[in-house]
């Protein structure tokens, strides 16, 4: 490992998750000063938010090999590289270990409020690529700061921001208002969590795996609760397609996963809604929801709304930047053809890095799920890559930087499935996605396995 240099600032990485550490090491092992901001109290705080769900992919894919490389001579060992880790295990058994090498090259609480050059807005030209960045914090007990920094690397993710219920992106009427609505797939083994319920009639919003690890487990809870019910709403027709690869996937939780979301329909457990698209949440007389689709329909009333429709990049931080977004996904430029579910078919997703991550703005890239902007198709070792690439390129090594390959999972099935994201998000979109041979179709980093292991 090489000593950090300190004649320049350090470059700092906002997120202290899997690819915002795994930069770092990159950084480290290249001999320059990373300074990584975690908003919240620990390594991998998104990550733990998501405890209960496990990865599709097995540890072997996603443990970066730089930060292998710096926790090895502390005695560290890789768990066993076949299995699939829990969120909270990999944060607990590698993000945080990770982290705690790093030491104070990582600052929790530390939430960033803006990026900008140095003594120039975004419309000022001259001087404007000799500046350094200037990244504006504030930290958890309120104090606002300024941090200089060489260059900018954006791993914060998407985990913040969960897409709405309402089907043309913004929130449905009444959405904000209504309580009884949530975003994330449920723990059903926390008591309070499984009190909302069981019993109850819970509405399902979304196509991809993070809907179907909900459909699953809530009918399980329906096994041994009665008159548990979910209603399954998707923004499409059920097709061949919809449950995903099945046994043909390589990666086995995941077309498992998609199996038991079946089942669950299949043993009427849960019923679904097709071609529903939400337009208003409305309450009943005795306070129950009750969901209104664009072309009038309107579903019975139910206790409970999980909304799992994507998530989606914040860019208010980086306004006063300049960045080359497609302006659909909010992904860098050249990167989005690459991965838009609207065009792209079966087949692979080339290989990127640098030259695709970069911007206008020099020195600053977004990397990881943030760099797939709403495209719902990220793996974790996509993220490693990127920052292995970035990293290079930030050291000046741009035949490193260049060299970028990757060799991704088959999903196993073609069409316009639900696709997923690595905190476990799934995507309700209305285009197609490419859902076979080598992509970043699905990540492996999400949802549980249905009868355990990975």
């Amino acid at each position: 490992m090489n000593a950090p240099t300190t004649d320049r600032p350090p470059v700092v990485v906002v997120g202290a998750g899997p690819i915002g550490l795994a930069a770092a090491a990159h950084l480290v092992a290249r001999g320059i000063e990373p300074l990584v901001l975690e908003a919240g109290p620990s390594a991998g705080s998104a990550v733990r938010e998501w405890s209960h769900v496990r990865l599709f992919s097995p540890w072997a894919e996603v443990v970066d090999s730089a930060a292998e490389k710096l926790l090895a001579p502390t005695g560290w060992i890789r768990p066993d590289g076949a299995t699939c880790p829990t969120g909270g295990d990999w944060a607990g058994r590698y993000l945080q270990p990770l982290a705690d090498i790093l030491g104070d090259k990582v600052r929790y609480g530390v939430t960033v409020t803006g990026v900008a050059r140095q003594g120039r807005d975004r419309i000022v030209d001259a001087g404007r690529d000799e500046q350094p960045f200037t990244v504006h914090v504030r930290h958890a007990d309120g104090r606002e700061g300024r941090i200089t920094a060489d260059a900018v690397i954006d791993a914060s993710g998407t985990w913040s921001v969960p897409s709405p219920v309402g089907a043309d992106g913004l929130p449905a009427l009444g959405e904000k208002a209504a309580e009884r609505i949530s975003y994330r797939v449920p723990d059903l083994k926390n008591t309070a969590v499984r009190a909302r319920h069981a019993g109850k009639r819970t509405a399902v919003v979304g196509s991809g795996a993070s809907a179907f690890t909900a459909l699953a487990h809530l009918a399980d809870l329906a096994k041994e609760e009665a008159d548990t019910h979910a209603v399954w709403i998707l923004r499409r027709e059920i097709t061949g397609s919809t449950y995903g690869g099945g046994e043909a996937d390589q990666l086995p939780a995941r077309g498992a996963l998609g199996l038991s979301a079946k089942a669950a329909v299949a043993d009427g457990h849960a019923s679904a809604a097709t071609g529903f698209r939400t337009e208003a949440v409305e309450r009943d007389a005795d306070g129950r929801l009750v969901l209104v689709a664009e072309d009038g329909r309107r579903l019975d009333p139910v206790d409970e709304v999980i909304v799992l429709t994507g998530f989606r990049p914040d860019l208010s931080f980086l306004s006063e930047l300049r960045l080359g977004l497609d302006e659909r996904l909010q992904a860098p430029t050249a990167l989005a053809p690459l991965i838009d579910p609207n065009v792209h078919s079966c087949g692979t997703v080339y290989p990127h890095g640098v030259n695709e991550l970069s911007h206008p703005e020099k020195g600053v890239y977004l990397v990881g799920m943030k760099s797939y902007g709403r495209a719902p198709t990220f793996l974790a070792m996509t993220g490693y890559e990127q920052v292995r690439s970035v990293v290079a390129a930030i050291a000046g090594d741009q035949e490193a930087a260049e060299r970028v390959e990757l060799t991704l999972p088959e999903t196993g099935v073609c069409g316009g499935a639900g696709l997923f994201d690595e905190a476990g998000a799934t995507q309700d979109s209305d285009g197609g996605g490419c859902c076979a041979a080598p992509a970043t179709l699905e990540i492996g980093t999400g949802s549980p396995a249905p009868s355990g292991g990975c």
